[in-house]
Protein backbone atom coordinates (compact mmCIF):
# COMPACT_ATOMS: atom_id res chain seq x y z
CA UNK A 1 0.00 0.00 0.00
CA UNK A 2 2.55 2.31 1.00
CA UNK A 3 4.75 1.97 -2.25
CA UNK A 4 1.52 2.42 -4.39
CA UNK A 5 1.23 5.67 -2.23
CA UNK A 6 4.83 6.78 -3.21
CA UNK A 7 4.24 6.15 -6.80
CA UNK A 8 1.07 7.86 -7.21
CA UNK A 9 2.97 10.56 -5.62
CA UNK A 10 5.85 10.54 -7.86
CA UNK A 11 3.23 10.66 -10.89
CA UNK A 12 1.75 13.73 -9.47
CA UNK A 13 4.47 15.54 -9.11
CA UNK A 14 5.64 14.53 -12.76
CA UNK A 15 2.61 15.82 -14.29
CA UNK A 16 2.02 18.63 -12.44
CA UNK A 17 5.22 20.44 -12.94
CA UNK A 18 4.98 23.05 -15.79
CA UNK A 19 8.87 22.95 -17.08
CA UNK A 20 7.98 20.27 -20.18
CA UNK A 21 11.68 18.87 -20.63
CA UNK A 22 11.34 18.38 -16.61
CA UNK A 23 7.54 16.84 -17.03
CA UNK A 24 9.33 14.00 -19.29
CA UNK A 25 12.20 13.57 -17.49
CA UNK A 26 9.82 12.49 -14.36
CA UNK A 27 7.61 10.56 -16.31
CA UNK A 28 10.42 8.65 -18.12
CA UNK A 29 12.25 7.74 -14.40
CA UNK A 30 8.78 6.72 -13.10
CA UNK A 31 9.68 2.71 -14.49
CA UNK A 32 12.05 0.45 -12.43
CA UNK A 33 14.00 -0.70 -15.52
CA UNK A 34 14.23 -4.45 -13.61
CA UNK A 35 10.70 -4.82 -14.17
CA UNK A 36 10.21 -2.86 -16.99
CA UNK A 37 12.92 -4.36 -19.30
CA UNK A 38 12.28 -8.37 -17.17
CA UNK A 39 10.64 -9.81 -20.40
CA UNK A 40 13.74 -8.87 -23.28
CA UNK A 41 17.48 -8.58 -23.82
CA UNK A 42 16.74 -4.96 -25.01
CA UNK A 43 16.22 -1.32 -23.38
CA UNK A 44 14.21 -0.08 -26.10
CA UNK A 45 11.55 2.60 -25.49
CA UNK A 46 9.40 2.29 -28.60
CA UNK A 47 6.58 0.95 -30.42
CA UNK A 48 8.18 -1.03 -32.35
CA UNK A 49 8.19 -2.54 -36.15
CA UNK A 50 6.21 -5.73 -35.71
CA UNK A 51 6.74 -7.70 -39.16
CA UNK A 52 4.43 -10.54 -38.37
CA UNK A 53 3.06 -12.71 -35.58
CA UNK A 54 6.73 -14.28 -34.70
CA UNK A 55 7.97 -10.73 -33.99
CA UNK A 56 9.21 -10.45 -30.55
CA UNK A 57 9.32 -7.07 -28.56
CA UNK A 58 13.52 -7.20 -28.64
CA UNK A 59 12.86 -8.19 -32.88
CA UNK A 60 10.64 -5.03 -33.10
CA UNK A 61 12.53 -2.87 -31.68
CA UNK A 62 15.81 -3.48 -33.05
CA UNK A 63 13.48 -3.32 -36.26
CA UNK A 64 12.49 0.49 -36.23
CA UNK A 65 15.53 1.28 -35.35
CA UNK A 66 16.86 -0.03 -38.33
CA UNK A 67 13.81 1.14 -40.16
CA UNK A 68 14.50 4.82 -39.27
CA UNK A 69 18.64 4.24 -40.19
CA UNK A 70 17.89 2.70 -43.88
CA UNK A 71 14.88 6.02 -44.30
CA UNK A 72 17.38 8.46 -43.23
CA UNK A 73 20.05 6.54 -45.60
CA UNK A 74 23.00 5.83 -42.73
CA UNK A 75 26.30 5.37 -44.51
CA UNK A 76 29.68 4.56 -43.04
CA UNK A 77 31.68 7.55 -41.76
CA UNK A 78 28.72 9.70 -41.19
CA UNK A 79 28.71 12.06 -37.82
CA UNK A 80 24.97 11.22 -36.55
CA UNK A 81 23.18 13.00 -33.90
CA UNK A 82 20.51 11.28 -32.15
CA UNK A 83 18.04 13.09 -29.80
CA UNK A 84 15.63 11.52 -27.11
CA UNK A 85 18.23 8.66 -27.53
CA UNK A 86 16.49 6.89 -24.35
CA UNK A 87 19.17 4.07 -23.20
CA UNK A 88 20.79 4.45 -26.61
CA UNK A 89 19.75 0.46 -28.05
CA UNK A 90 19.71 1.54 -31.48
CA UNK A 91 22.90 3.63 -31.48
CA UNK A 92 24.71 0.51 -30.51
CA UNK A 93 22.84 -1.52 -33.47
CA UNK A 94 23.65 1.45 -35.79
CA UNK A 95 27.70 1.92 -34.56
CA UNK A 96 27.39 -2.38 -35.44
CA UNK A 97 25.32 -2.33 -38.84
CA UNK A 98 26.04 1.27 -40.35
CA UNK A 99 29.97 1.73 -39.15
CA UNK A 100 29.07 5.70 -38.83
CA UNK A 101 32.73 7.33 -37.68
CA UNK A 102 30.56 8.99 -34.28
CA UNK A 103 27.41 9.28 -33.18
CA UNK A 104 26.39 11.70 -30.04
CA UNK A 105 23.49 10.91 -28.50
CA UNK A 106 21.44 13.46 -26.04
CA UNK A 107 18.60 12.37 -23.89
CA UNK A 108 16.96 14.43 -20.81
CA UNK A 109 16.42 11.75 -18.51
CA UNK A 110 19.99 11.21 -16.53
CA UNK A 111 19.73 7.48 -15.63
CA UNK A 112 19.20 6.53 -19.45
CA UNK A 113 22.12 8.76 -20.24
CA UNK A 114 24.37 7.01 -17.05
CA UNK A 115 22.96 3.59 -18.42
CA UNK A 116 24.35 4.12 -22.52
CA UNK A 117 27.26 5.60 -21.08
CA UNK A 118 28.36 2.19 -18.54
CA UNK A 119 27.29 0.04 -21.41
CA UNK A 120 29.47 2.00 -24.05
CA UNK A 121 32.58 2.06 -21.81
CA UNK A 122 32.14 -1.99 -20.84
CA UNK A 123 31.83 -2.89 -24.87
CA UNK A 124 35.27 -0.25 -25.77
CA UNK A 125 33.11 2.11 -27.80
CA UNK A 126 32.92 5.18 -25.72
CA UNK A 127 35.25 7.05 -28.34
CA UNK A 128 32.35 6.42 -31.12
CA UNK A 129 28.87 6.33 -28.91
CA UNK A 130 29.34 9.66 -27.00
CA UNK A 131 25.91 9.97 -24.62
CA UNK A 132 24.94 13.42 -22.79
CA UNK A 133 21.83 14.55 -21.12
CA UNK A 134 20.64 17.54 -23.32
CA UNK A 135 17.58 18.62 -25.29
CA UNK A 136 16.30 19.02 -28.69
CA UNK A 137 15.66 22.06 -28.65
CA UNK A 138 19.25 23.79 -27.63
CA UNK A 139 21.86 21.86 -28.73
CA UNK A 140 25.68 22.17 -28.33
CA UNK A 141 27.03 22.00 -31.34
CA UNK A 142 28.33 24.19 -34.13
CA UNK A 143 26.34 24.91 -37.17
CA UNK A 144 26.85 21.99 -39.88
CA UNK A 145 28.17 19.71 -37.52
CA UNK A 146 26.05 16.49 -38.49
CA UNK A 147 25.50 14.44 -41.47
CA UNK A 148 22.23 13.11 -40.09
CA UNK A 149 20.09 13.91 -36.79
CA UNK A 150 17.24 11.31 -35.94
CA UNK A 151 15.09 11.25 -33.29
CA UNK A 152 13.19 7.57 -32.40
CA UNK A 153 10.41 7.86 -30.99
CA UNK A 154 10.60 11.14 -28.90
CA UNK A 155 10.56 13.96 -30.86
CA UNK A 156 6.66 13.80 -29.99
CA UNK A 157 7.78 14.78 -26.18
CA UNK A 158 10.44 17.92 -27.55
CA UNK A 159 9.67 21.76 -26.76
CA UNK A 160 8.66 22.20 -29.34
CA UNK A 161 8.99 19.80 -32.55
CA UNK A 162 9.62 23.33 -34.40
CA UNK A 163 12.17 24.46 -32.49
CA UNK A 164 13.64 20.80 -32.93
CA UNK A 165 13.52 21.18 -36.78
CA UNK A 166 15.52 25.06 -36.76
CA UNK A 167 18.17 23.34 -34.56
CA UNK A 168 18.66 20.13 -36.44
CA UNK A 169 18.56 22.33 -39.83
CA UNK A 170 21.35 24.47 -37.90
CA UNK A 171 23.62 21.65 -36.93
CA UNK A 172 23.23 19.25 -39.93
CA UNK A 173 25.98 19.90 -43.36
CA UNK A 174 24.39 21.00 -46.79
CA UNK A 175 22.93 17.74 -47.80
CA UNK A 176 22.32 16.13 -44.85
CA UNK A 177 19.04 14.37 -43.44
CA UNK A 178 16.99 14.33 -40.53
CA UNK A 179 14.62 11.43 -39.80
CA UNK A 180 12.18 10.96 -37.05
CA UNK A 181 9.93 7.84 -36.30
CA UNK A 182 7.14 9.87 -34.03
CA UNK A 183 3.75 9.27 -32.85
CA UNK A 184 0.70 12.08 -34.12
CA UNK A 185 -2.46 11.68 -34.56
CA UNK A 186 -4.51 10.73 -37.45
CA UNK A 187 -6.84 14.06 -36.90
CA UNK A 188 -4.87 16.85 -35.78
CA UNK A 189 -8.49 17.97 -34.74
CA UNK A 190 -8.82 15.25 -32.00
CA UNK A 191 -8.33 16.83 -28.47
CA UNK A 192 -5.38 15.41 -26.78
CA UNK A 193 -7.93 15.30 -23.69
CA UNK A 194 -9.57 12.33 -25.79
CA UNK A 195 -6.85 9.92 -24.26
CA UNK A 196 -7.35 8.72 -20.83
CA UNK A 197 -5.81 5.26 -20.95
CA UNK A 198 -3.47 4.78 -18.50
CA UNK A 199 -0.76 3.53 -21.16
CA UNK A 200 -1.48 6.44 -23.05
CA UNK A 201 -0.84 8.98 -20.21
CA UNK A 202 2.12 10.26 -22.14
CA UNK A 203 0.29 11.51 -24.80
CA UNK A 204 -2.02 13.27 -22.39
CA UNK A 205 0.53 14.99 -20.44
CA UNK A 206 3.97 15.05 -22.02
CA UNK A 207 3.28 16.19 -25.60
CA UNK A 208 3.36 19.69 -25.94
CA UNK A 209 -0.03 21.19 -27.89
CA UNK A 210 1.90 22.92 -30.45
CA UNK A 211 3.43 19.29 -31.77
CA UNK A 212 -0.23 18.03 -32.28
CA UNK A 213 -0.67 18.03 -36.04
CA UNK A 214 -0.68 15.46 -39.00
CA UNK A 215 1.17 13.98 -41.51
CA UNK A 216 0.63 17.17 -43.54
CA UNK A 217 1.41 19.33 -40.91
CA UNK A 218 4.36 17.44 -40.29
CA UNK A 219 5.58 18.00 -43.96
CA UNK A 220 4.70 21.34 -43.91
CA UNK A 221 6.70 22.31 -41.12
CA UNK A 222 9.74 20.34 -42.08
CA UNK A 223 9.65 23.19 -45.08
CA UNK A 224 9.02 26.03 -42.88
CA UNK A 225 12.41 24.72 -41.11
CA UNK A 226 14.18 25.03 -44.41
CA UNK A 227 14.54 21.38 -45.32
CA UNK A 228 13.27 19.88 -48.55
CA UNK A 229 11.71 16.89 -50.08
CA UNK A 230 10.12 16.03 -46.87
CA UNK A 231 8.42 12.76 -46.81
CA UNK A 232 5.85 11.68 -43.73
CA UNK A 233 5.11 8.03 -44.37
CA UNK A 234 2.14 5.79 -41.69
CA UNK A 235 3.68 2.59 -40.98
CA UNK A 236 0.80 2.40 -38.18
CA UNK A 237 -0.26 -1.20 -39.81
CA UNK A 238 2.96 -2.44 -38.42
CA UNK A 239 3.60 -0.79 -35.55
CA UNK A 240 0.11 0.43 -33.09
CA UNK A 241 -1.89 -2.53 -34.72
CA UNK A 242 0.55 -5.63 -33.83
CA UNK A 243 1.73 -3.70 -30.65
CA UNK A 244 -2.17 -3.96 -29.84
CA UNK A 245 -2.83 -7.37 -30.42
CA UNK A 246 0.54 -8.32 -28.72
CA UNK A 247 -0.09 -7.06 -25.19
CA UNK A 248 -3.66 -7.15 -25.37
CA UNK A 249 -2.94 -10.37 -25.92
CA UNK A 250 -1.15 -11.34 -22.86
CA UNK A 251 -3.32 -8.99 -20.58
CA UNK A 252 -6.20 -10.85 -21.65
CA UNK A 253 -4.71 -14.51 -21.64
CA UNK A 254 -1.91 -14.10 -18.99
CA UNK A 255 -1.41 -17.69 -18.27
CA UNK A 256 -0.61 -18.63 -22.09
CA UNK A 257 2.56 -16.81 -21.05
CA UNK A 258 4.46 -18.46 -18.54
CA UNK A 259 7.69 -17.44 -20.15
CA UNK A 260 6.98 -13.90 -18.36
CA UNK A 261 8.43 -13.11 -15.48
CA UNK A 262 5.32 -12.04 -12.74
CA UNK A 263 6.33 -8.55 -12.72
CA UNK A 264 5.84 -7.82 -16.38
CA UNK A 265 2.25 -9.76 -16.09
CA UNK A 266 1.37 -7.48 -13.09
CA UNK A 267 2.23 -4.79 -15.18
CA UNK A 268 0.49 -5.59 -18.35
CA UNK A 269 -2.63 -6.15 -16.31
CA UNK A 270 -2.41 -3.09 -14.29
CA UNK A 271 -2.08 -0.71 -17.58
CA UNK A 272 -4.25 -2.93 -19.70
CA UNK A 273 -7.11 -2.72 -17.31
CA UNK A 274 -9.70 -1.62 -20.48
CA UNK A 275 -8.41 -3.29 -23.96
CA UNK A 276 -11.28 -1.55 -25.09
CA UNK A 277 -10.37 1.93 -24.47
CA UNK A 278 -6.88 1.66 -25.66
CA UNK A 279 -8.17 0.36 -28.86
CA UNK A 280 -10.16 3.01 -29.31
CA UNK A 281 -7.80 5.71 -27.74
CA UNK A 282 -5.40 3.40 -30.36
CA UNK A 283 -7.34 4.08 -33.50
CA UNK A 284 -6.26 7.64 -33.53
CA UNK A 285 -2.80 7.82 -33.42
CA UNK A 286 -0.40 7.52 -36.62
CA UNK A 287 3.02 6.34 -36.08
CA UNK A 288 4.90 7.63 -39.43
CA UNK A 289 8.78 7.93 -40.59
CA UNK A 290 9.67 11.41 -41.68
CA UNK A 291 12.88 12.38 -43.32
CA UNK A 292 13.46 15.42 -45.49
CA UNK A 293 16.73 17.07 -46.70
CA UNK A 294 18.79 20.06 -46.14
CA UNK A 295 19.66 21.90 -49.38
CA UNK A 296 23.16 22.38 -50.88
Amino acid sequence: MLSTVRKFGRVMRAVSTRDPDQRVRRLYQLPDPSTQFADRSTRYINIGYWADERTTVDGAGEAVAALLADAARFEPGQDILDLGCGYGDQDFLWLKEKSPRVIHALDVTPHQIDGARRRAAEEGVADRLRFQVGTATELPFEDGTFDRVVALDAAQHFNTRTRFFREAFRVLRPGGMIGTVDTIPLDETTPRRTFRATRFSLYRFSVPDENWYDRAGYARRLGAAGFAQASVTSVREHTWEPWFRYWSGIARHPSAHPELPPEVLETVAREWRDTEQIKRELDLLDYVVAVAVKPR
